[in-house]
Formats: structure tokens, sequence, C-alpha cells
């Protein structure tokens, strides 16, 4: 039993190296378990890539959202906030769209991710949700427009690229939602999303607390979206915020821009003779020339 023992380490430890091929069946016996491995193979990811690139698969590329969006659930309300750069891979298409989409009068939700996708999919569950409150005859909750998004994504198995932050008040309070992609959703007091949410989550994480108040909340989701322009490449240009209150929704637009453009000091315009001139060459063009006659007519 010893031997058979030390025989399984061998070749455990060899498999962990990499010196076991495929097509490798080995028992071995630890601990009164009998574990069979059939078909073994690398779990490395370059070897793995390479196997697979050997058989014309290639290795999906991961997305970028390149946006930065967040939301907080504060003493009277929630505060939306985003981001307004556009791009198109390295590319800056639109420095100033809109990414906070109307929903409801009294929900707003924030796009992340494909800009038609999100347009697409805010406003189809912007008329969606109409007709849901033309039927009812009742104002519709923050939950339903929630349910209605996650279970329209999933059936599209991630293939919209949405990655939404759904905030609004109703008549059981202030709710704050994240939907990704694939259908699933958190529910939280604070929320960021995009490729700059790392940054933007990490000044929520220090700064949130319960019960803020109106001034103070919008500086700190002012300064979340801040962290992700200054922290991603994919977000820039201006802060746009949406507080949504009982009494109604603000939506401000252009609420702050962080990173200012800088302003030229000088005229840089040198004077001629600045750079000296080491060497002369001049090439003549050669050119053809046409000889051109012009001759009058008498027109009748």
């Amino acid at each position: 039993m010893h031997l058979i023992y030390e025989s399984c380490q061998s070749q455990y430890k060899a498999m962990r190296r990499g010196d076991m091929t495929r097509n490798v069946s080995v028992d071995w016996f630890m601990c009164g378990l009998i574990v069979r491995v059939e078909d073994l193979v690398h779990f490395r990811n370059a070897v793995l890539e390479g196997n697979l690139s050997e058989l014309g698969y290639s290795s999906p590329k991961a997305r970028k959202t390149g946006t930065t969006i967040a939301g907080i659930v504060f003493k009277d309300g929630v505060i939306l906030g985003a981001d307004t750069r556009a791009t198109d891979d390295m590319v800056v298409a639109d420095k100033n769209c809109m990414k906070i989409h109307y929903i409801a009068p009294n929900i707003y939700c924030c796009g992340a991710g494909v800009a038609a996708d999100a347009e697409v999919t805010t406003q189809m569950m912007s008329s969606n949700v109409e007709l849901h409150s033309l039927s009812t005859g009742r104002p519709p909750l923050v939950v339903t427009v929630t349910r209605q998004l996650k279970q329209m994504l999933f059936r599209y198995q991630g293939h919209i690229g949405s990655s939404l932050i759904v905030g609004g008040v109703d008549v059981t309070g202030a709710h704050l939602y994240s939907v990704y992609p694939h259908g699933s959703y958190d529910k939280l007091p604070f929320l960021t999303m995009g490729s700059g949410a790392g940054a933007a989550i990490s000044i929520f994480e220090d700064r949130y607390r319960p019960n803020m108040e109106l001034e103070e909340a919008k500086k700190l989701v002012r300064d979340a979206i801040a962290a992700g322009i200054f922290c991603d490449l994919g977000s820039g240009s201006n802060v746009d915020l949406c507080v949504i209150t009982q009494a109604g929704v603000q939506y401000l637009r252009s609420y702050d821009q962080p990173a200012q453009k800088g302003k030229k000091e000088g005229q840089y315009k040198y004077k001629p003779g600045t750079t000296a001139v080491l060497t002369k060459t001049v090439t003549p063009l050669p050119l053809d020339v046409v000889d051109e006659s012009i001759q009058l007519m008498d027109a009748q």
C-alpha cells in the first residue's frame, strides 16, 4: 500500500509539472478513496490555448465596456452618475453622450457596454413599462423594471452587451439594482459598473455611509465617476448626475468636468532663422512646355 501511495505521489507531481501526456489512466489510493483520471489534459492556459489554436480554434477576446457608471442610495432617494465618453476601440467617438436613460418618471437607468444595445434595451423597457402602467393604472415599481430587464437579457445569454444600473423611488422607497448582460442582478446601497468600476467602487467603500445628505451624496458620486475617468482610458469627458426623490427628478447634465483641457500659455511659433540650415539642395522640377494657339472665329 505504501508503494502504491508513493507511485501515485510521483505521478501526481509529474502531472503538476506537465510531464504526463494525454490518454493516461491512473488509480489513486488515498485515504481509502479511489480516484480515476481518464483522458488527462493540461489545464494551463498557455498549453490549452496552443492546443486549441492547432485545431483551428481561437480563444475569445475579452470585451471592454469602456464606461464608468455608478449609483448610491441616500437619505431622500437615489443618485445615479455616469461619464460621457463613447469609444470605438481606441478612438473617442463621442465626447458628450448620454448614458443615463429614461425608463419612467420615477425610474432611470445607467448603461455600460455596447452603446447601441444599451440605448435600444432601455428604450424598449421604457415602452414596456409605460404599457404596464396603463394596464394596471399604477406607477411602476423599480423591482418590476429590474425583473423585466433581467428576464430579457437572460433570454439572449449575454449576447446583448448591456450592463445596467437601475435606480428609482416608488411607493416602497428608494431602490438600486445592477443587472448584468447574462441576466443576473444585485441589490446594494451603492453600485458601480463598467471598465472604471474598480476605481469608482474604492471611493464608495471608503466614504459611503447610510442616510447621507443630498450635497454630500452628490459629491461622493461625482468623485467616484471622476476616479473612473482618471484611472480608465475608456471613461472621460464630463460627469452626469441624476437625482431621484419623491419630489421629482433632477437631471444634472455636464455636472462637472474633472479633466479639463489645458490651455496654451504662449504662441508656439518660431521666427525664420531660429534653426540653422546646414545644407541646401535645389532640385529643378522638369516641366513639359506645351504651346497653345488661339484662333478667333466668327460666329454666324
